[in-house]
């Protein structure tokens, strides 16, 4: 039965079927082949969904749409100029600072992708050129889903069940997303001195800066508010969802005063599209991860696993890779509600702490959001910014190879994820 599945799965996807459906398709297949009551599908299906913590989705994803059309945007790029824009390289730092920054409000990489290259394609096109600009703004936009909050940490999270915190995952993900930024900032440096790209911006001012943060105080102060309450347990990640949305509503309406009542549809119609497509693949999932259960599918891999290697260490690796291969041609929630029930327990077994498991499982397929030939990200840049995917495709190696370094980083030095969430008590 299992065989069967994930051979409808992968057939039905390969001819172009959304991801949802064709899981559901699945399923069904795996229902006719069974001995299980069908009216299991819509009672799986509901109990999945039925679920509190995932209420912080749609709210998280409704924040950051309020906050970019409240003109979220245009105060990040100038506090970022403010601080880095006269550096050699320094619009592409000032690029990557504001996709830090978009990045503690919405958590998503297509959202954070698209207000990029909206926004800043065109003047980091006149100094960088297009492959180049398009490659910056997409390794930005990665950032989303590593620096809290983050919905792709929110969806493992409750796929994986009580052994992993979303405060805690949220924390994992700080450290190496500072660590990441920092590093593609130098990179940007030795580009911009190897290809000779003028210096642009203004001059280094105190008052400058002090100026721009006093205008970007609120929105910098929204990720600290709600991040800070959820990590120190004043309110659940669903609570602090709910505020991250009234926030965006005051700084939109008192602050910015850019966002009006007539955005609001827009924005909620969105989120409720992204929300639907979120909830279908965990609803869909939830039935294919039962069945495949109660085929012993789990316990099958974990032995065919052990039996390979009992080092951690390799198993680690063995799923990287897998990950790696997976992330290429699979999109991210879809590998996140199949892989996670089945690969998570087996991770326990071997001993690997469930928060170092979860930030390697999320990190390894954000950068498959950049990695061809299924690379999501990649195709929002390069439709939004007009960019040619190839010449798109060409620039963003060496980011790759950054990211790439830094997982394995994470891998063989577990304490690069594990000290904060330790030093705060997860």
């Amino acid at each position: 039965m299992s065989l069967l599945i994930i051979l409808v799965f992968l057939g039905i996807a390969l001819l172009g079927m959304p991801l949802a459906f064709a899981l559901g398709t699945a399923a069904v297949a795996g229902l006719i082949v069974s001995d299980i009551d069908f009216n299991l599908l819509p009672i799986r299906m509901m109990n999945a969904l039925n679920a509190f913590p995932l209420m912080a989705i749609p709210f998280f994803i409704l924040a950051g749409e309020l906050m970019l059309k409240g003109g979220i945007m245009e105060r990040l790029i100038d506090f970022a100029n403010a601080l880095v824009g006269r550096l050699r390289g320094g619009l592409a730092h000032g690029t990557m600072l504001a996709g830090l920054g978009l990045s503690t409000v919405s958590g998503a990489a297509v959202a954070d992708a698209s207000a990029l290259s909206s926004t800043l394609v065109p003047s980091l096109k006149k100094i960088y050129g297009p492959g180049f600009s398009g490659a910056i703004v997409a390794a930005a936009a990665n950032l989303g889903p590593i620096i809290p909050p983050s919905g792709a940490m929110i969806v493992y999270a409750f796929m994986a069940g009580p052994s992993v915190s979303v405060g805690g995952l949220f924390m994992a993900g700080v450290l190496p997303g500072i660590i990441l930024v920092t590093s593609m900032m130098a990179m940007c440096s030795l580009v911009a001195i190897r290809r000779k790209f003028p210096r642009t911006g203004d001059a280094f001012s105190w008052r400058k800066i002090f100026y721009e943060l006093k205008r970007s105080f609120l929105i910098l102060l929204m990720p600290v508010v709600v991040i800070g309450g959820i990590v120190g347990g004043a309110f659940t990640a669903t609570e602090g969802s709910a505020i991250a949305v009234v926030f965006a509503l005051f700084i939109g309406f008192f602050v910015t005063r850019k966002l009006t009542l007539a955005d609001l549809p827009k924005a909620m119609v969105r989120t409720a599209i992204t929300s639907a497509v979120v909830g279908a693949m965990i609803a869909f999932a939830s039935v294919v991860t039962y069945m495949l259960t109660i085929d012993l599918l789990p316990i099958k891999l974990s032995q065919l696993l052990q039996s390979l290697t009992s080092n951690p260490l390799v198993f680690l690796l063995l799923v990287a890779f897998s990950l790696f291969v997976i992330g290429m041609f699979l999109e991210s929630i879809a590998a996140y509600t199949m892989l996670v029930p089945l690969l998570h327990p087996i991770a326990l077994q071997y001993g690997i702490d469930p928060l170092h498991f979860g930030f390697l499982f999320v990190f390894n397929l954000v950068i498959g959001m950049l990695t061809p030939p299924v690379g999501v990200v990649l195709f929002v840049v390069s439709s939004v910014a007009k960019i040619k995917l190839g010449e798109l495709v060409r620039n963003i190696l060496p980011f790759l190879a950054l990211m790439y370094g830094l997982l394995f980083m994470a891998i063989v030095f577990p304490p690069l994820a594990l000290t904060l969430p330790r030093l705060l008590g997860y």
